[in-house]
């Protein structure tokens, strides 16, 4: 069963006509007849019957079809693989979940940019050669390369009173439902946000809490990327001093050894500069 079989068993199975099946592969009706013919005697069973217009196709060739597609896709794929080499070099990324859309994005678009023969792996959770965390998400053992700034914003769904309020004060805030994150780095620092209410809900991440917010459950602060690519949720800035956290590369001392990652370290390092 070679390549030449497959296509033109293919061409006749999806045409069911002899005529117009060798027409389309530029061969002679006996040719292709002779073709077919090889490959049911080479598997022992008629894959076709002949009719006076067309063939009818036996349920040998309707097994046989989605193989022989996948066959013919897979010797496509070998072929160009060899004329046309990349030598990838696999680099396999880690990203924690209240990372913004937009920052994944970016590394992703300046990887596919620059090093356009690097093939990325992107996992979830603390894994990989580097990851895409916040700096309080870094191990004792691990370097860390901020690559954004964000500020934490309150977050509501559109519609809410709080978006009438022209000069937002921290008595404003203290008898709203909160969604508190307490399993963040983030919770103390905005417990006097919460002012002596306690919390209607609590939240796992921040993307959760969003959820929730969204569901109606409440308000939330979280880092302003996260809430302004919800179309749903309307933010503002939140009145006192500014919170903000970084967002960059956590990686161990030792991953510089591998040249893809101390060359893709480099450049984020230059760009952000």
């Amino acid at each position: 069963m070679d390549k030449r079989q497959l296509t033109a068993f293919i061409c006749v199975f999806e045409e069911r006509n002899i005529t117009r099946a060798a027409q389309q592969l530029n061969l002679t009706q006996p040719a292709l007849s002779a073709t077919i013919r090889l490959l049911e005697e080479e598997l022992n069973t008629a894959l076709f019957v002949r009719k006076p217009r067309g063939v009818d196709v036996t349920e040998e060739a309707r097994v046989l079809y989605p193989q022989a597609r996948k066959m013919l896709s897979d010797m496509t794929a070998l072929v160009a693989r060899f004329r046309n080499p990349t030598d990838c070099l696999p680099l396999h990324i880690g990203i924690e979940g209240d990372v913004a859309t937009e920052q994944l994005g970016y590394v992703l678009r300046e990887i596919r940019e620059h090093f356009p023969t690097v093939l990325v792996t992107v996992d979830p959770g603390c894994v990989g050669d580097i990851r895409l965390a916040c700096e309080s998400l870094r191990c004792e053992d691990e370097l860390f390369m901020p690559l954004f700034d964000e500020h934490y914003v309150l977050a509501y769904p559109n519609g809410h009173a709080l978006s009438n309020v022209a000069n937002l004060m921290f008595e404003h805030l203290h008898q709203l439902p909160w969604i508190a994150t307490p399993q963040l780095e983030s919770h103390q620092r905005l417990l006097p946000f919460y002012g002596a209410a306690a919390a209607s809900a609590h939240a796992g991440s921040y993307a959760v809490a969003l959820d929730m917010v969204e569901a109606g459950s409440g308000v939330t602060i979280a880092p302003a990327p996260l809430v302004l690519s919800r179309p749903h949720l309307g933010s503002r800035t939140l009145p006192g001093q500014p919170l903000q956290r970084r967002v960059g590369i956590c990686y161990a001392v030792q991953a510089q050894t591998n040249p893809t990652v101390a060359g893709l370290l480099a450049h984020l390092s230059r760009a952000s500069a």
